[in-house]
This record gives C-alpha cells, structure tokens and sequence, in this order.
C-alpha cells in the first residue's frame, strides 16, 4: 500500500463500507473497511476513520485509522489502548452464560455459548487478545463463580 495515490472523492461503495466501519461483531471487517476508506481522502471517509480511531473496541482497528488519518496528513493523537473491560459489563455478561449452562460443562461449551449469544463480546475480546484469547478465556472461564 505505499506510494499508493489518495483519491480525494468518496468510493463507489462508500455506504457499505461504512456500515462495514461500524459493525460492531466483526473486528476484521472495520479493519477492512478503515484500510480500504484510507485509500479515499474525503470529509466523509475522514469522518469514519475519525470515529474509529476514538471509538473501536479492538486497538488493531484503532491503530489502522489513525495511520490512515496521518497518511491523510489530519493531526491525531493515538488514543491510548483501554484498559479493563473493552465492553461495559463484560464480566456480567460472561457469568450470565457460565450460569445459563449445566454444571460440570466443558470450556468449549462456554466459548460456543458465548459466541452464540454474544458474537460482539467474543469478537472484541478475540481482536483484542489474539493469540492469546484461547488462554485468557479458558482462564477467565475457570475463575468465574458459579453462585
């Protein structure tokens, strides 16, 4: 992607790639869309790309719309990566399912369940971990009460 030339007009698929921009289960999909909106230097595009940067739950995302802004030549600050939980109630949300299963279920059984009902948390979380999201599941998994 170097040396690649910003168009200064809006893609012909800009409105899809703003839904992709903000679908909030699908970390790899907002990365796409901010790669691909960074290739188009815009009020609009810079919107989206601005709002990600601020917002995404997942930092790759975070990171690949402010090297796009600055390409764009836009003064921004990397936000810095959140700490704790990435998405309000998080470990809440992760009890909730670890009670909803029989006694005795496996980590596969929750990583499933959890996927199932809550496809935005495991994305998040799955983004934001990477190669270890396995570990830290499993781990979180193992630590949560049961009561």
């Amino acid at each position: 992607m170097e040396n690649q030339e910003v168009k200064s007009e809006l893609p012909p698929n800009y409105e899809e790639l703003k839904i992709s921009a903000n679908r909030t289960s699908n970390w790899r999909e907002r990365l796409e869309a901010v790669e691909e909106l960074g290739e188009w230097k815009s009020h609009k595009t810079i919107d989206v790309l601005t709002h990600r940067m601020l917002n995404d739950t997942v930092y790759k995302v975070q990171e690949a719309a402010f090297n796009k802004l600055k390409e764009f030549g836009e003064d921004v600050q990397l936000p810095p990566r959140k700490k704790g939980e990435l998405i309000k109630g998080a470990s809440k949300i992760l009890v909730r399912i670890k009670k909803s299963l029989p006694v005795g279920h496996s980590f596969e059984e929750f990583k499933e369940k959890l996927k199932k009902m809550r496809l935005d948390v495991y994305d998040t979380y799955e983004g934001d971990k990477g190669a270890e999201f396995d570990k830290w599941l499993e781990s979180t998994w193992a630590s949560l009460s049961k009561r």
